[in-house]
This record gives structure tokens, C-alpha cells and sequence, in this order.
């Protein structure tokens, strides 16, 4: 082994723990934003009967804050469960293109590092980690793709959602209608922002939209939560069928 090798592994060590540092702090403004929403749904799972014990195992073992509030919205006693796997799962299927946006970055990796990397993938990190990506590659960095900044961001959106959902479960039948506090408006103000950081112009938003006008005119004349799932196919729909222009 020669002098130099102790120093490398410690210099890379070194910018590892930057990186993931970096991700931590760059996704502090997204994780301040998700707070109000995940105590929203934490008090909304406890009006519907799930215990502060509960509550993180949802959203610790689901990690997907849209899929849990449809499912909350369709809870009852008993849930009707086929009907509530069937909607997270057409309200997560976003995440099949996400993955597979993430999949070339990720595809020298070990699974070791790759099946954690998908776990943690939420909205929020997934759109930082590529955004990342576009900037260095600009500045000519390598890898395009920082694995310890996009864990950074995930780990830290993972650990708030989990603690504050849990928060909201034991604060909400404290608070009452949590809702008249405005914390609802956090959850599309977020996602508006991480909307406008990844626009890229009309023509790739067109499958956004068309999901957003189906689901909007679905929850105007159908009665219930049918309007996620007519939002997600009719997206998924209009990414595939667009995706032959380009």
C-alpha cells in the first residue's frame, strides 16, 4: 500500500460527507414547505382513527405523501382495502418513470446502493438529485449524477415526513380542524415550486396539464376521490401518447 492511499480514502470520505451535507442543506426550503402537509395528514389519519403508532408506519413504510392522502380520504371502518391499494398504486405509478428517469445514473451501481436510493425516492428528492445533475453537468462535473447529494436530500425529507406525520397524529385531536389553519395550501405550494424549478417549456408540461384539466373537471362531476385516479391515467396516457412526437 503506498503513503498516498490513507490520504485518498480520507479525501474521498471527505467529499462524500460534503456532498451529503450538500443535499441536506439544498432540500431545507422544500422540507420547510412539506412540514405544514405532514402534519395535515398525520391529523387527518387520527380523525380517521390510525394512532400516533400508526401513522409513521404508514408513511415510513409507504413514502409517498399524495398516495397517503388519497388513501386517508378513502379510509373508513372497515377500509375497503382492494380499493385503497388500487388507488396508491395508480397515484404511485408516477414513480415508474421516475425510476426509470433515475435508472442511468444509477445503473453502475450495486443493488446494495440502488434499492435504498429508490426507497427514499420522493418528489422532492428526485426532482433536486436531476436538477443536480443538469447543473454539473453544465459546470463539466463527474459524475453528472451526485449519489451522496440526492441521499442527503432523501434522508432528510424522509426523516421530516415520517417525525411530522407522527407529530400531526398526536397534535391534531388537540388542534381540531386543522385544515382552518391554511396547511393544506402547503402541499400544491410545494410541488408548484419544484414545478417551476424542472420547466422546461409548454411541450413537455402538456401531459401536467391534461392531467390537471381531467382531474379538475373528474372531481367537479364525479362524486369522491375518482378524480386521482383519473388525474394519474389520463397523465400516464398523455405522456405515452405524446412521448411518439418527440
Amino acid at each position: 500500500m503506498s503513503i498516498s492511499q490513507p490520504y485518498l480514502r480520507q479525501t474521498d470520505k471527505a467529499t462524500a460527507g460534503a456532498e451529503f451535507r450538500r443535499g441536506v442543506a439544498s432540500c431545507v426550503p422544500v422540507l420547510l414547505g412539506t412540514v405544514p402537509y405532514a402534519l395535515l395528514l398525520g391529523a387527518q389519519a387520527a380523525q380517521k382513527g390510525l394512532s400516533a403508532v400508526e401513522v409513521p408506519l404508514m408513511t415510513g413504510l409507504n413514502f409517498a405523501g399524495g398516495s397517503e392522502f388519497a388513501a386517508i380520504q378513502l379510509w373508513t371502518s372497515p377500509p375497503h382495502v382492494l380499493l385503497i391499494v388500487a388507488i396508491t398504486f395508480l397515484v404511485n405509478s408516477r414513480h415508474l418513470l421516475m425510476g426509470a428517469a433515475l435508472a442511468p445514473f444509477l445503473r453502475h451501481l450495486p443493488k446494495r446502493k440502488v434499492f435504498p436510493a429508490l426507497f427514499m425516492m420522493c418528489d422532492e428528492s428526485w426532482a433536486l438529485g436531476l436538477s443536480d445533475a443538469r447543473k454539473r453537468t453544465l459546470a463539466g462535473g463527474h459524475p453528472a449524477f451526485s449519489l451522496r447529494y440526492y441521499m442527503g436530500a432523501s434522508i432528510a425529507m424522509y426523516v421530516a415526513w415520517v417525525v411530522f406525520t407522527a407529530l400531526g397524529a398526536v397534535l391534531g385531536p388537540m388542534l381540531g380542524d386543522i385544515e382552518a389553519y391554511g396547511f393544506d395550501m402547503a402541499f400544491p405550494a410545494v410541488f408548484l415550486v419544484l414545478l417551476a424549478g424542472m420547466w422546461k417549456g409548454i411541450a413537455a408540461a402538456r401531459p401536467w396539464l391534461v392531467s390537471l384539466a381531467v382531474a379538475a373537471v373528474t372531481h367537479l362531476v364525479v362524486p369522491g376521490a375518482w378524480y386521482v385516479a383519473a388525474g394519474t391515467l389520463s397523465g400516464l396516457a398523455a405522456a405515452y401518447w405524446l412521448s411518439g412526437e418527440a
